[in-house]
Order: structure tokens, then C-alpha cells, then sequence
């Protein structure tokens, strides 16, 4: 395998999604691991040009996890309301309708806080903590997924 096949190898596995890829060749061994955190890559390999083609890769990596470390701090004191199904997300019943809650209302627990559309049927998503709305994270009429962070609430 050479360094052109491993740096595709990279960019096909952040790409993809793919959380392991391990590759075992006879004198040639490469994992490449991702989870939402740099990408990790061992390699064993007898020829020089691979081993000082790795370095480079895991170095731009660094940045993003720094630049992404103050907004967990700042988050740290909210409960986050998820999303518990995958489907379309709605803050109102219908157009014309006002929000079911908007940053700095108080909320709580078993209050409707929006409605997710899946195949074709409007789930009203209710509120299992009580708080004040401090950021909604997610645009009207967005696709969302499982587990999908919605809302910030400080906790009262």
C-alpha cells in the first residue's frame, strides 16, 4: 500500500462514517478509528516514506477539538432536551400558529415544546424537565435525527 492509497483510505473513511477500518497485508498493517474525536491511525509498516507520511495527517486534526472544547464548557450547566425520534422538526402546529417555546420561556415537565413529523404522523414532543429555554439548536422545518441535541434549558 502506498502513501497515495493511504491518504485515500483517510479521506474515504471520514467521509463514510465508518468508525474502524483495518487492513492486513503480509508485512503491512494499518487501523484507522474515528468516534467524533481525531482520527487515530497505527500503522506498521518496513518502508520509510509511509512512516513519514502519517505525521502529517493527525496534525490538522488538533485544531477542531480545541475549537470545539469552550462550547462544552459553556453548555456544561444546561440539560439538553433531545430529539427522540428521527424525523422533521416543528416549532409551531402549522404556520400561522405561535411557538410552542421560544428562548427565555420557562417551561415544564409534560409541556409541549414542538412536533416531530415521522411517516407522515406529528409526534408532540413533550418537555420531561422544567427550566428556562436558553437556545433552541434546531431550525424550523429541519430534518433531525435520534438523540439529536433541540433544545438548552437552564435547570430552575
Amino acid at each position: 500500500m502506498d502513501i497515495k492509497q493511504i491518504q485515500e483510505l483517510i479521506k474515504f473513511v471520514s467521509r463514510s462514517g465508518v468508525n474502524e477500518v483495518a487492513i492486513e497485508q503480509k508485512d503491512f498493517k494499518i487501523t484507522i478509528k474515528t468516534n467524533q474525536a481525531p482520527t487515530v491511525i497505527t500503522a506498521t509498516v518496513p518502508a520509510q516514506p509511509v512512516s513519514q507520511a502519517l505525521p502529517a495527517a493527525p496534525a490538522a486534526q488538533p485544531a477542531a477539538v480545541t475549537a470545539s472544547a469552550p462550547v462544552a464548557d459553556e453548555s456544561s450547566k444546561y440539560i439538553t432536551i433531545k430529539s427522540p425520534m428521527i424525523g422533521t422538526f416543528y416549532r409551531s402546529s402549522s404556520p400561522d400558529k405561535p411557538s410552542f417555546a421560544n428562548v427565555g420561556d420557562e417551561i415544564a415537565e409534560g409541556k409541549i415544546i414542538c412536533i416531530i413529523e415521522a411517516m407522515k404522523l406529528f409526534n408532540e414532543i413533550e418537555s420531561e424537565v422544567s427550566g428556562r429555554i436558553v437556545k433552541v439548536l434546531v431550525d424550523n422545518a429541519s430534518p433531525v435525527e435520534y438523540d439529536q441535541p433541540l433544545f438548552l434549558v437552564e435547570p430552575m
